[in-house]
């Protein structure tokens, strides 16, 4: 399908629309969303709101005390767990506590499900926080929650037109090694008139996310065309997507050769003996939050 810039805002923007019953985050979400991004906003301001969830209370506790974060002995508290974690890692649990709700839905083909997806985006986020670390650019948070959102898109898509969602999966041509005959960007493009970037980036506008997160969906697969101050993690991203698609069973519809573009590479200062060394470090991190969110 051959679609002008203008016809591709029209495609998104009608998909959006017309999957409002998933575009709304919780009211609770929302509400840590803006006290986070609140600079006068306390732990106490957070506590007062979570508390008042108790799903989520259990969801922080779980994560807390999870080997994820390797803190001694067992948090009991809320309160504590905030302070231990930090108000922009509690902001990330409770969103993807509200975003593990979206990725719901039996297998679409054989070679695609929601779930698969769900644990490509925590395998990409975890990868965002490894790299972020071992490059030193103190991206963390950040970089973990633009890591689990990057594919939202192609949850956009499944809602919007399942039918059509299927049948770019299908002209995709996976094979039972995952690994397809043509990238889903294609497909989605040719079925759509547009791609899960687009579909994501629309997404996190109707969300109202910071800009960068909007970048992270929107730009994923050519981290150089983001705004230059958002294209460092955007990159990062990038890097953990294709370090996760490598993982066992690893998701790489939409990215065939899982192989991290040069320009990305050179702006992260990444080498092949790092870039190794993370795919096993990922490997076990995946392992140990399997159950984290």
């Amino acid at each position: 399908m051959s679609v002008t810039e203008e016809q591709r805002q029209e495609i998104v923007e009608k998909a959006i629309r017309e999957i409002s019953h998933i575009a709304t985050l919780p009211e609770v979400t929302l509400r840590i969303i803006e006290l986070v991004e609140d600079p006068t906003s306390t732990a106490q301001d957070l506590h007062a709101v979570i508390s008042n969830d108790p799903a989520l209370s259990s969801r922080i506790l779980k994560v807390v005390n999870s080997s994820f974060y390797g803190l001694p002995g067992q948090i009991a508290s809320i309160n504590r767990a905030i302070v231990m974690l930090g108000l922009n890692a509690v902001k990330n649990i409770a969103i993807a506590a509200s975003l593990a709700k979206l990725f719901r839905g039996g297998e679409l083909t054989p070679t695609f499900s929601a779930k698969e997806l769900w644990n490509h985006s925590n395998a990409t986020a975890i990868g965002c926080k490894l790299i972020s670390d071992t490059c030193g650019l103190g991206l963390g948070d950040e970089a973990y929650l633009a890591g689990l959102i990057h594919d939202i898109g192609i949850m956009v898509e499944m809602q919007y037109d399942r039918s059509k969602l299927i049948d770019a999966l299908d002209k995709a041509g996976a094979g039972v090694d995952g690994i397809p005959k043509v990238s889903l960007l294609e497909t989605e493009n040719e079925v759509f008139g547009a791609n899960h970037q687009e579909f994501g980036q629309g997404l996190c506008a109707k969300w109202k996310f910071p800009a960068p997160f909007a970048s992270a969906t929107g730009f994923h697969h050519n981290p150089l065309g983001a705004p230059a101050e958002q294209q460092k993690l955007v990159a990062v991203v990038h890097a953990a997507d294709c370090l996760a698609g490598r993982l066992a069973n690893g998701f790489r519809l939409d990215n065939p050769s899982c192989e991290i573009q040069r320009e990305v590479r050179e702006l992260l200062k990444l080498n092949d003996e790092q870039i190794e060394e993370m795919v096993g470090k990922l490997q076990v991190m995946v392992q140990d939050a399997e159950n984290m969110i």
